[in-house]
């Protein structure tokens, strides 16, 4: 479960696209029994009508529950960075957690039917 940041949608070969980021946060107390937090943020992409419906529900801030797998890929770097890798989580079902846009009145979740091939991702 995390904390959506962002969501932007693409098409890839005539199929909808969203690449969104989520923020996982984990509360601690170090050795010196001080309290702590860190924040984790992950990197989710989404297909076909899963993509729809999250771009239409998530909003920076919404509280979502994200099912996938991972995928490590590699670009290349914007200003001749050289090649770079991102490890990413291709969502098969995103759960719509919270408050929900107000003309909903529960969560709503979306299951995707199985993900393209690796080669068939535009990024």
């Amino acid at each position: 479960m995390g904390r959506a940041a962002r969501s932007t949608l693409l098409l890839h070969s005539g199929q909808p696209v969203v690449n969104f980021a989520i923020a996982t946060d984990e509360a601690f107390v170090d050795k010196q029994g001080q309290k702590q937090e860190r924040v984790e943020w992950h990197h989710v992409v989404a297909f076909a009508k899963l993509a729809e419906t999250c771009k239409e529900y998530l909003k920076k801030g919404r509280q979502v529950y994200v099912e996938g797998r991972l995928r490590t890929r590699e670009f290349e770097a914007k200003n001749n960075g050289g090649r770079r890798q991102r490890t990413e989580i291709v969502a098969s079902r995103v759960q719509f957690l919270g408050a929900p846009p107000a003309e909903r009145s529960d969560a709503s979740g979306v299951e995707e039917p199985p993900m393209p091939a690796d080669g068939d991702v535009p990024f």
